[in-house]
Formats: C-alpha cells, sequence, structure tokens
C-alpha cells in the first residue's frame, strides 16, 4: 500500500510536468506561428500605408475644390445641396481606412483585423487605445480574450441600422482593462439575461462569453456585462 501510494505521488508529479511542458509548447508553437505572421503583416502594412498616404495627398488636392463648389451651393443659398455634398465629403474620409499602432505588435494584429472588418460591415468605429503589453498574460489567452469581445460586438452590430463599435484599451488601479461597447435598439439582457450561446441568438452576444469568463478566472481578473445608454457593455480587468 505504500509502494502504491509513492508510485501514485509520482505519477501525479510527472502529469503535471507534462502537462506543464505541453503548455509551454503550445504557447511556443503559438509565438512562432504570430512571429511568421507578423512578418507577412507587416509587408501588408507598409503596402496598404502607402496607398493610405497617396489617398490622404488626393484629398489633400481636392479639398481646395471640395470648398469651392461648398462656397458656390452657400452662395446661391441652396443650402440643402451644401449639406449633401458635404455629407458625401465626410463619408469618404469615414471610408478611409486608419491603423492602430500601439507598440504592441499582437494588440496591433487584432485590432486592425477585426475594425477593418466591422468598417466594411457599416460599421462606425471610435477607439481609444493605450500603449498597453499585457504581460500577464499568455499570448494564446490574450488573442482569444480581446478576438471573442470584438466578435461578439461586431456580429451584434451588424445587425443594427446605425451600428457603432466604442474600444477604449487602458489601466487602472493596477489592472489592465478592455471595454468594448456596441449600439443596440433594444435590450439584450432582457431578452437573454445569461447570454447563453445558440446558432438562435447569435445576435444577443451568446458568442464566446463563457469563454471570455473561463479566461479572466484564470488570472484572477473581472469581468461585467451590462447595458447603459442604449449600448451593450463588456468590461475585462486583468491583474498586472
Amino acid at each position: 500500500m505504500k509502494r502504491y501510494s509513492q508510485l501514485k505521488k509520482e505519477l501525479d508529479a510527472q502529469e503535471e510536468k507534462y502537462l506543464r511542458i505541453m503548455s509551454q509548447k503550445s504557447e511556443l508553437e503559438y509565438q512562432l506561428a504570430m512571429k511568421s505572421e507578423e512578418a507577412a503583416y507587416l509587408g501588408r502594412q507598409e503596402s496598404d500605408m502607402r496607398a493610405l498616404h497617396q489617398s490622404v495627398r488626393q484629398l489633400k488636392h481636392d479639398m481646395k475644390n471640395h470648398l469651392m463648389v461648398i462656397a458656390s451651393y452657400l452662395n446661391s443659398k441652396d443650402y440643402e445641396a451644401a449639406k449633401t455634398y458635404t455629407s458625401q465629403i465626410l463619408d469618404k474620409l469615414n471610408t478611409m481606412h486608419s491603423y492602430i499602432e500601439t507598440g504592441n505588435y499582437l494588440l496591433n494584429h487584432i485590432l486592425n483585423e477585426k475594425l477593418e472588418f466591422a468598417r466594411s460591415c457599416g460599421i462606425a468605429i471610435k477607439a481609444e487605445i493605450e500603449n498597453i503589453s499585457f504581460a500577464g498574460m499568455r499570448s494564446i489567452d490574450f488573442s482569444a480574450l480581446l478576438t471573442n469581445l470584438l466578435d461578439n460586438a461586431i456580429e451584434a452590430s451588424k445587425n443594427e441600422p446605425d451600428g457603432e463599435l466604442i474600444i477604449h484599451i487602458f489601466q487602472e488601479r493596477g489592472y489592465d482593462a478592455i471595454s468594448v461597447k456596441n449600439k443596440i435598439d433594444k435590450s439584450v439582457l432582457e431578452e437573454n439575461p445569461e447570454l447563453h450561446s445558440t446558432k438562435e441568438d447569435k445576435e444577443k452576444h451568446g458568442i464566446g462569453i463563457s469563454q471570455i469568463k473561463e479566461i479572466v478566472a484564470v488570472y484572477d481578473g473581472i469581468c461585467d456585462f451590462y447595458e447603459k445608454e442604449g449600448y451593450f457593455c463588456s468590461r475585462v480587468f486583468i491583474p498586472q
């Protein structure tokens, strides 16, 4: 019996060691994949930045003509035409892609990829991003956390006539925090208070909620889902 207990203890220790090694292996493989993707991403980013720079130069060149057209409408008291023309210019400005640069490659990659998709769906974006490393999290967990938060909000916003996304990444009282808000026209929590995920209620923020909660719990963090002033709000806090 004593021998059995000793063997069981050794087996448990070996199993724990194995799981730790496999976890490290998974993280290293993920880091390698991210490095490979980073090289490809930086190449695409350089090309897209050149295109963006050219678009800005062209818009600046055209702005004098735009102002002359607007002035002409105003002089002739055709205010509706001036309003429409101004709106068209603003629409053009809003569709121009802008890059978010935080100094954190993984954060850059996820934000730019997801927000580009959101814009292509006609969703308005407001973002306030601080340069935060989330150093206390494994890359694979951080990626899953941020991706799920953004995917939930984007999926819900696609169904709104005036979809809008507000993203704030910041530090507060010893925590690295992520806040994602999306505009809603009716309460999500009244219809789905537990935020269950099914194929029928994807638009109701069920996607990925359980995974978000699980990841936050691993790091002894805090997550909250609530509604305020016409927005569904998701907030997570990860100890630094």
